[in-house]
């Protein structure tokens, strides 16, 4: 075996890779609850990986034949149905890690220095994401996916001179159909997963460059013993291999009685109307995203139109994903978990969290008067968490950080 791994090892660092990245590579000793979600998140990536692979050999990419080749999925491949609600189940449930994950964040200042780089690739994996979702999104042609589509990508064509030119670059024809269809398959099946993959490599090598995070927000580098080693940090070899494979299991749990029990989950994960062909003559009575996308489906619809075009909207849309990248440099706190912060932040952060969940609820809902004003009040307070971020985190009776880490 020695013999082997030593020829291994001199054509491919092997064990040096094992030991930056596992055996010899150390963590914090008092990760909690919230410090599962990142493994998680590429649990769900490899299956998304996987089962879109089998779905693939099935899927007939264009509007003549792709929502009967999902119909033939579920009711004729032997446990296609299973593979298919693994996949479209996943995709809810992959955002819901990547939330927590990014929550987690917010709460133990995991994008303040030295990982800002984190932060920023991080955030470049999210958007990514949602593009790879809406374009899986489309790919059975149901009713909502066709509207779906007609409503997200005409938006391109509000954006002043270029507009109507970007419209049909993107779509490849003057309207949602075969053209459009094929090239979201192709981004969906080939480069965004290659990209996700190149980031999700980024981001983690990043991590071990300047190390994890903990709950303490204290840097376990600045205090090692005489051979090196951090005197707060563990191997994450097997000792965090083991603690996030139970948590793996736990969510697995969850995730299955989803699966076989609920994989439309009352239409969040799979509404109604996408179980009717798309038809682009008749109009599905309300228009939505699925969940994941709607917070910022609703902060375009709170801004009114101006002249006529839904620029505006379109622009604060984009803003409202664009200004998650200025986090790390717009939080001024001198520490970093909210464990030491003052209560302000603590308030402020209850708000945002709030108004996000309150902005996903909206963008579900029809639209009335009431529910454009409460989206405008909620747009109001997410940006506000943002835009005064450099004031209240400067603010406030501080707890004194400890200079070991605590349980």
């Amino acid at each position: 075996m020695k013999n082997k791994q030593s020829w291994i090892d001199q054509r491919f660092p092997l064990t040096k890779v094992w030991n930056e990245h596992l055996a010899e590579y150390y963590t914090p000793r008092n990760f909690n609850f919230w410090y599962f979600f990142g493994s998680l998140a590429i649990l769900m990536l490899v299956m998304q990986l996987v089962t879109g692979i089998f779905l693939t050999m099935h899927f007939k990419p264009d509007s003549a034949n792709a929502f009967a080749s999902v119909e033939y999925i579920m009711r004729d491949v032997e446990w296609g149905w299973l593979v298919r609600y693994l996949h479209s189940v996943g995709a809810s449930a992959f955002f819901v890690v990547i939330y927590l994950h990014m929550f987690r964040g917010l709460l133990y200042g995991s994008y303040k220095g030295p990982r800002e780089l984190i932060w920023v690739l991080g955030m470049l994996l999210y958007i990514v994401l949602m593009a790879e979702a809406f374009m899986g999104y489309v790919l059975p042609w149901g009713q909502m996916s066709y509207w779906g589509a007609q409503v997200i990508i005409s938006l391109f064509g509000s954006v002043p001179v270029i507009g109507p030119d970007l419209l049909v670059w993107i779509l490849g024809d003057y309207a949602v159909g075969d053209a459009a269809l094929n090239r979201f398959f192709s981004l969906h099946v080939i480069a965004l997963p290659l990209i996700l993959v190149v980031l999700v490599f980024l981001h983690i090598v990043a991590l071990h460059t300047v190390g994890s995070g903990n709950p303490d927000g204290i840097e376990i580098k600045k205090n090692k013993d005489k051979d090196g080693i951090p005197k707060d940090g563990i191997p994450f070899h097997p000792y965090f291999t083991v603690k996030d494979a139970m948590g793996a299991v736990a969510f697995l749990w969850i995730f299955c009685a989803v699966v076989f029990y609920a994989p439309g989950l009352n239409g969040y994960f799979l509404e109604h109307a996408n179980f009717i062909e798309a038809n682009p003559l008749q109009t599905p009575e309300h228009i939505a995203p699925l969940w994941y996308l709607t917070p910022f489906y609703s902060v375009l619809r709170a801004v009114p139109p101006m002249f006529g075009s839904q620029f505006p909207g379109v622009l604060a849309m984009g803003a409202s994903l664009l200004i998650l990248f200025f986090l790390p440099w717009l939080d001024r706190s001198p520490v970093k978990s909210i464990r030491y912060r003052s209560p302000i932040y603590k308030w402020v952060l209850g708000v945002f969290v709030i108004s996000f969940v309150m902005l996903g609820w909206l963008g579900v809902q029809p639209v009335t008067p009431l529910n454009v004003f409460l989206a405008r009040v909620f747009t109001v307070l997410y940006f506000a968490f943002f835009v005064l971020m450099p004031w209240y985190t400067s603010i406030g009776k501080f707890k004194e950080v400890p200079e070991r880490l605590t349980e």
